[in-house]
């Protein structure tokens, strides 16, 4: 269970791939179940549903938007997101902002484009679809692509959903890493709009600004990681800030009316990929960390120094808490074809030193303290309360409350696996829930 229910009026409504739940809130009691046939599809998770008045959305692994009754779990209509015999696969929750429901998708192997769409609620039509690459030469951001082959075939998926600022009417997403994977060897370019922060209309899918974090990326690096909204102190002025601890081992913090790059701070001691920041904060990326045939040593590796469990932050500590990992890998270079296809290189981890739980200062990008992980657990979804609280997994097989100031421990209990999605918290009847999932199972708690 990768998806953090919705609790809507006493009910939770979640997904795994191929199939929807409603259960009694307060006692897990099953209420409906849907499953979806499906026509194949990358079965790797399934992020949540989407909710509009009584109507429930939510993504199958063959690549459908379908819609239920959330009263009894049948089915209003489905329809194509995209052709899963190109190696597209869903993934991602819909988030629904006012009428439109808007998907993502991933991808794999075959070097497909990424895109972002909005559809009606009530039938299910596209009402708008934004390329995270430009598909032909002229359109902006083609000068970052060798040509038109390389765009319409670079990747950039949108396989986590983003988050939205009703004030500015504008949605935040990350988009996912450009093709072939791993290589750069048939790009050439900074392969825009792969590995970047984006803003967009959320009425036309118009793009408002743009921040790469990894430009030209070489090694899995998609910038997917939830955008965090924080309207806060910085400089010595209020801002609205939008901050991001990235896979690539960067913590990013910019101002979401216009995509300016405030602060880029690294998270681990172990990143050696980079030779430091330019002017607008991106990374430079050092040459002699490209794949070769003989193996390049890279920290992080391509699952990240934080990968697709969500952050948390805190207003009244105005820290960030985000899983971190400091791993090690060898890069190799497999595939020497002038324009290689899928991935171009193999990977072979090395080495750790293990996963930690990380209090990030927005403002500094510092971390003001770091829990590690004796399993060596460290990505995990966080949580945290007005109550003080912070909770997340310990890749142990353990939920632990911790004290949000300082990392101390409060208390733990144990699961029948790891915690697998982002922990959430709800009151009923004058109790309050804490609801994770792990593994195949959700658990609830009630806070005393």
């Amino acid at each position: 269970i990768k998806a953090t229910p919705l609790m809507v009026n006493g009910i939770l409504y979640f997904a795994t791939p191929d199939n929807a739940w409603a259960v009694d809130a307060r006692s897990g009691h099953e209420l409906w179940h849907y499953f979806w046939k499906t026509k194949g599809g990358i079965h790797i998770g399934n992020r949540g549903m989407g909710m509009y008045g009584n109507w429930l959305f939510f993504e199958t692994p063959d690549n459908y938007l379908v819609s239920l009754n959330a009263n009894t779990g049948k089915e209003r209509w489905h329809v194509e997101i995209a052709d899963v015999k190109q190696e597209y696969f869903s993934t991602p929750a819909p988030v629904v902002v006012g009428n439109h429901v808007i998907v993502g998708t991933g991808g794999d192997s075959l070097d497909v484009p990424g895109f972002l769409e909005a559809h009606d609620p009530e039938t299910g039509a596209i009402q708008w679809k934004w390329w995270s690459e430009p598909l032909k030469k002229g359109d902006p951001g083609s000068e970052t692509w060798p040509d038109e082959y390389s765009m319409r075939h670079g990747g950039g998926m949108t396989w986590l959903p983003g988050t939205y600022d009703p004030e500015l009417h504008l949605y935040y997403l990350g988009t996912g890493n450009p093709n072939p994977v791993l290589t750069g060897r048939s790009r050439r370019g900074n392969d825009l709009y792969t590995c970047s922060i984006v803003a967009l209309n959320v009425d036309t899918g118009k793009l408002a600004w743009y921040f790469q974090a990894s430009p030209h990326d070489t090694h899995d690096w998609d910038a997917v990681q939830t955008p965090v909204l924080i309207d806060g102190e910085f400089g010595g002025k209020p801002r609205k800030l939008l901050a991001q601890a990235n896979r690539n081992g960067y913590f990013f913090l910019l101002d979401r009316t216009n995509g300016q790059n405030l602060l880029t701070a690294p998270m681990i001691r172990t990143m050696n990929w980079s030779k430091g920041i330019d002017a607008k904060g991106q990374p430079i990326a050092d040459p002699a960390k490209e794949a070769t045939i003989d193996g390049v040593l890279v920290s992080p590796p391509s699952g990240g120094a934080t990968n697709w469990p969500p952050p948390s932050f805190d207003p009244e500590t105005g820290l960030l808490y985000v899983g971190t990992s400091e791993s090690f890998s060898v890069f190799y270079l497999t595939d020497t074809d002038p324009h290689p296809e899928g991935y171009g290189a193999a990977e072979r981890d090395v080495g750790s030193y293990g996963g930690s739980l990380r209090a990030i200062d927005y403002k500094t990008g510092k971390t003001v303290w770091n829990h590690r992980y004796p399993a060596g657990g460290g990505e995990t979804g966080i949580l945290t309360t007005a109550g003080k609280l912070l909770f997340a997994g310990d890749g142990a097989q353990h939920l632990v409350a911790f004290d949000p100031s300082d990392g101390n421990i409060l208390w733990h209990a144990g699961l029948a696996d790891d915690v697998s999605n982002g922990p959430e918290t709800y009151v009923l009847d004058g109790r309050q829930y804490l609801v994770v999932g792990a593994g195949d199972s959700l658990y609830a708690f009630t806070l005393e």
